[in-house]
């Protein structure tokens, strides 16, 4: 059996474009409050983990660049978008919930 063990230079920019991703998810929506900001953030960077490489290779196939760019862009380019768009998403749907969902007042 093969171990996984990514490169540590690849799972540093896994981190860098999650982080980034976060961070203007913040300031495109400021939060209310220090709890909200910590959960966002927390979201974008495990959703740019998790979802980094797949996110960039399909932006770079949808903008037919992916002969063009490294492995080292598509990674740092997929975690930010993956990072950025995860509480866009989620705030959509806790907003849908929120009014076609459940009894008034929760």
């Amino acid at each position: 059996m093969t171990d996984f063990v990514p490169e540590p230079g690849l799972t540093v920019l896994r981190l860098a474009g999650a982080v980034a991703g976060a961070a203007v998810s913040l300031v495109y929506l400021l939060p209310k409050s220090r709890r909200e900001a910590a959960t966002r953030f927390a979201t974008g960077l495990a959703c740019g983990l998790i979802f980094g490489p797949s996110a960039g290779l399909w932006i770079a196939r949808q903008a037919g660049l992916a002969d063009a760019l490294s492995a080292h862009e598509l990674l740092l380019t997929g975690s930010a978008a993956a990072s950025l768009s995860a509480w866009w998403v989620l705030g959509a749907l806790v907003r849908f919930a929120s009014r076609y969902g459940g009894p008034k007042g929760f």
